[in-house]
């Protein structure tokens, strides 16, 4: 990779040998290793056991899980909220997996309409819940800085399952939760 790096500044004019840019390549490598480190990664691992037997009925939420990750049409990153929701089915999940789970899916080449759905069908095979809500608000840098050039613009996505796409009152429950205090 890092050779191509190096081609990639001599294509734009720099020289790849100025002090500035001579470690570069190695510099992008090591961050394009870690934004797309969500290939390598494994639900299961990540979760590692943290599933716990309880009878709780009420719906657990994740609100303002910061997320980066990286537009697959430009390379250039969007990030912003996700917001994560379940209603248990006789299993819980230790809490900070959830964002964990959000990262897996962020860390890759991503669109945000697919990141959204990722994120909930993981969360419904890891835990088979009643229900999982899934919203992310996101500004996405290849619109701002680039093309149509609209700084103040957000791009929302939600992906429904279950009792959150079934049942209008824990819908409105899950928005009425995210909307209450969010950034």
């Amino acid at each position: 990779m890092e050779n191509l790096i190096e081609e990639i500044l001599k294509q734009i004019g720099e020289d790849p040998n100025r002090e500035g840019l001579v470690k570069t390549p190695n510099r992008v490598k090591k961050a394009y290793d870690f934004l797309t480190s969500g290939y390598k990664a494994d639900i299961n691992q990540l979760v590692n056991g943290a599933i716990f037997e309880e009878n709780t009925t009420g719906m657990v939420l994740v609100r303002d899980i910061e997320m980066y990750s990286l537009c697959e049409h430009h390379l250039l990153p969007f990030y912003g909220r996700a917001h994560v929701a379940y209603i248990p089915n006789k299993k819980i999940i230790g809490i900070s997996k959830i964002p964990r789970i959000v990262d897996v899916f962020a860390r890759r080449l991503q669109v945000q309409e697919r990141l959204t759905d990722q994120i909930a069908q993981a969360i419904q095979e890891t835990l088979d819940p009643l229900g999982v809500g899934v919203v992310i608000k996101a500004k996405h840098l290849c619109m701002m800085m680039r093309g149509v050039e609209k700084q103040n613009s957000e791009l929302f996505t939600s992906s429904l399952l279950g009792l959150f796409k079934t049942d209008p009152t824990t819908r409105s429950e899950f928005l009425d939760l995210i909307r209450t205090g969010s950034h």
